[in-house]
């Protein structure tokens, strides 16, 4: 574990009540949208890890993607979220709940000009370090679009950046990817 990152272990009946308020949990902005840790796998016993992600208005997420390791759901609690499931195309909105299974390529945005933020049920854990580590590339001034593929490898995610583009086109939304310089 990197020097003065917090120490989590498992969370348990014998350390007492634990809450998490609504403005609690470390919080990264990818630019595309925000991170919110709220359980991560080293204080659930691996078996899941939880983050809140805030979209900005007609906003993609993320390239498409597929994991090979973890499975995805996807809570709506605010908004309105868009979603490529495979080669279908879905919108969920407050209370309803997308799955998105282990290698199935897939991707999620927020369609409208309201926010809209869900949770993201991620299991087995272990992904919600992609995150972590994604902030810090993009933080970085060496920041190239190399290093999403880089990470992503680490964590058993494959990509599709060029997918950026032609998603923002057909459903009228923003990536900050649209806006970097050619490489």
């Amino acid at each position: 574990m990197e020097s003065g990152a917090p120490i989590r272990e498992r969370f348990d009946h014998t350390q007492g009540p634990r809450s998490l308020g609504p403005n609690d949990g470390k919080e990264v902005d990818l630019g595309s949208l925000g991170v919110r840790f709220m359980a991560y796998g080293e204080e659930t016993g691996g078996g899941f890890s939880l983050v809140e992600h805030p979209i900005p208005p007609r906003t993609l997420a993320a390239p498409v993607h597929r994991h090979t390791r973890e499975d995805e759901y996807s809570f709506v609690l605010e908004g309105r979220m868009g979603a490529l499931l495979g080669d279908d195309v879905i919108y969920a909105q407050v209370g309803d709940f997308a799955f998105k299974p282990r290698d199935q390529w897939h991707t999620f945005w927020n369609p409208d000009d309201a926010p809209c933020r869900i949770l993201e049920i991620i299991s087995p854990a272990g992904f919600e370090h992609f995150f972590d580590e994604m902030a810090e590339a993009l933080a970085s001034p060496e920041f190239s679009p190399q290093a999403l593929a880089e990470i992503g490898a680490r964590y058993g995610t494959e990509m599709q950046p060029e997918s950026v583009f032609r998603l923002c086109e057909e459903h009228g939304l923003d990536h900050p990817m649209l806006h970097m310089p050619p490489a």
